[in-house]
């Protein structure tokens, strides 16, 4: 076992990823090392956003890795195997997981849970990844409203055991982590897309202003969204390129 082969708890931190970069900035640490809380005092989501989290209720910590195998140019391979562990463990509990591109996980249209990928690159090699984790487990109760939260003890309508749940979630993610390191990334990429949110329908969305119909056919293991345009031809965008509006 890789992930979660070290696990690291502290009651109360700014952040699990802020933790993860301290620790590897004192020194080499195992890989797989989780680290996790009860309660983060400064959370963090996708470019700066804040992770709500009631104190001692959902899964937060984050997983340092050295996926040095993998070249900077395919990094959101790290990301599609992170998200489909989250996924995979979802399943064994409430049906309908789906990967809302670029870092969160619904259950139908019902936020559950979000990644935060942080890669240290140098050259053509990534030296170090924290993969940070917020999987709303036992909150009822979100004071955000969109994306509308849900957990799973809302979805199973049963309470959950944390460390069984966060053993059992690490689990899953070693098991998509081993096939990134073993080179199965054709089987990750049709993973991912069968998992991912809203693909093939057409929607509304909007980029520089500007309003169009499209459905989304594909994501680029360098990152990107393709979608197609209902007047015609396709476009790639990368985070915050693009909103949806319906």
């Amino acid at each position: 076992m890789i992930i979660g082969s070290n696990l690291l708890f502290h009651a109360t931190l700014s952040s699990t990823n802020t933790e993860a970069t301290v620790l590897l900035r004192s020194g080499d640490q195992p890989e797989g090392t989780a680290i996790y809380t009860d309660f983060q005092t400064a959370g963090k989501g996708q470019a700066g956003n804040k992770w709500e989290s009631e104190k001692g209720k959902n899964l937060l910590f984050s997983v340092i890795l050295y996926p040095q195998s993998i070249s900077p140019i395919d990094q959101y391979l790290i990301s599609m195997s992170i998200s489909l562990g989250i996924c995979d463990f979802l399943d064994r509990h409430c049906a309908g997981a789906k990967i809302k591109w670029p870092n969160d996980i619904f259950l139908k249209d019902d936020k559950i849970a979000g990644v935060l990928i942080e890669n240290s690159i140098i050259g053509t090699i990534i030296e170090y990844t924290i993969a940070g984790i917020g999987l709303n487990l036992n909150q009822e109760n979100f004071e955000g409203i969109f994306p509308r939260p849900i957990s799973l003890k809302m979805a199973a309508g049963k309470e959950f055991d944390k460390l069984a749940c966060l053993k059992e979630l690490l689990h899953d993610l070693d098991i998509r982590y081993k096939q990134l390191l073993y080179g199965d990334s054709d089987l990750i990429k049709s993973d991912y897309l069968s998992r991912l949110y809203r693909i093939g329908e057409w929607h509304s969305f909007k980029s520089s202003g500007a309003q169009f119909t499209g459905r989304i056919i594909d994501v680029l293991i360098s990152g990107q969204i393709r979608i197609e345009q209902k007047e015609g031809g396709t476009r790639e965008f990368y985070f915050k390129e693009f909103s949806y509006l319906s």
